[in-house]
């Protein structure tokens, strides 16, 4: 009733070598950790906050191998819009951190997460006044 399949199968099985390189979970947790530490440390350099932006730095360049890309700071400190999105970025990094149980990253994730926050808390009050 049915005609049988006369052509090789598309999907190898397990254990057979394929034409292209596979990453095991644990390295795309790597590379998605330093995507978003890396946005994130655009965003500090953005705001000129030096102090978060060494710490951010050292662990991008620990888990590529390499010197992040560094933009130059506009001095926005000021900005909620910036605060609010770094804030969202070390969110992000904090729950990857914690699904590769890279403790010292999830630290300084936090430490973001507080710092932007309170930021904003001194911008809403300053705005509220």
């Amino acid at each position: 009733m049915y005609e049988p399949i006369r052509t090789k199968p598309v999907v190898h099985r397990m254990g057979a070598a394929a034409d292209y390189p596979h990453s095991s979970r644990a390295e795309a947790l790597d590379m998605q950790l330093a995507g978003h530490l890396a946005a994130l440390l655009a965003v500090t350099d953005e705001l000129g906050l030096d102090e978060g932006a060494e710490a951010i730095a050292a662990q991008v360049k620990r888990l590529r191998g390499a010197e992040p890309a560094r933009a130059p700071h506009r001095g926005a400190a000021g900005d909620a819009v910036l605060h609010r999105r770094a804030h969202d970025l070390a969110g992000r990094a904090l729950v990857v951190a914690a699904s590769r149980a890279d403790t010292t990253v999830a630290i300084l994730a936090a430490e973001r997460m507080d710092a932007h926050a309170a930021a904003l808390d001194t911008l809403d009050l300053a705005g509220a006044h």
